[in-house]
């Protein structure tokens, strides 16, 4: 995965707290899984808290109102930990808290065409999170998105126009780029994808499928 510019927007939006939750998420699962981009992300920490001391402080409203609010919130609830050897190692921390769950097993796969299946986490923030599943060696018919895309790969790997992305590899879409992702050969691919508008089938093979995916 290359540094793009698009990517730094991305992990600039992650340190300002303005990503949607579900793209929150994804750049702290892709945190977690490599250490590509944790230097860069300190650095725009490092920059954040260095403006921040630079800012004059501003009065504080309602203040008896606001410190009551917070001490009535109490003490937060102590949940039993599970063992780590229970977890799903393909699913970082931050996937897993999102998830309710610590693993992929169970879940209810959709399938959306042959060797494609879809396992749809809901909408949050106006952006819609999902798995998807595609068999070692099978593509995803050409298309384009009304919104932006973000996958983040969690297992195997896959390749478009654009590059080759691999575990912990966050590849980013638009309505500028219209790709047919094919998954690698030697491994089934799972990612993580977060969007905030809609898929487009743009093949005449995958308009077949149109009315199956998600409108």
């Amino acid at each position: 995965m290359e540094h793009t510019t698009g990517l730094d927007e991305l992990l600039a939006g992650y340190v300002a707290g303005t990503l949607a939750e579900p793209a929150r998420v994804l750049v702290s699962a892709h945190l977690e899984l490599t250490d590509r981009n944790r230097t860069y992300v300190r650095q725009l920490e490092a920059l954040g808290g260095l403006e921040l001391e630079e800012t004059k402080p501003v009065a504080l409203t309602n203040r008896d109102a606001r410190l009551a609010a917070i001490f009535g919130l109490g003490a937060p609830q102590v949940s039993t930990a599970q063992p780590e050897e229970s977890f799903d190692p393909r699913l970082p921390a931050s996937l897993r808290r999102m998830m309710g769950r610590p693993s992929l097993e169970g879940l209810a796969w959709r399938s959306l065409m042959p060797g494609v299946k879809e396992y749809r986490m809901g909408e949050v923030d106006g952006c819609s999170a999902s798995l998807l599943w595609i068999r070692a060696g099978r593509a995803v018919p050409s298309h384009t998105h009304d919104g932006t895309e973000l996958t983040l790969v969690l297992q195997g790997g896959f390749a478009d126009a654009d590059g080759h992305y691999v575990r912990g590899d966050i590849a980013i879409a638009d309505d500028h780029i219209d790709h047919k992702p094919i998954a690698d050969r030697d491994e089934d691919c799972i990612c993580f994808a977060v969007t905030d508008g809609h898929l487009r089938l743009t093949g005449p093979v995958g308009r077949l499928f149109q009315p199956f995916m998600r409108m």
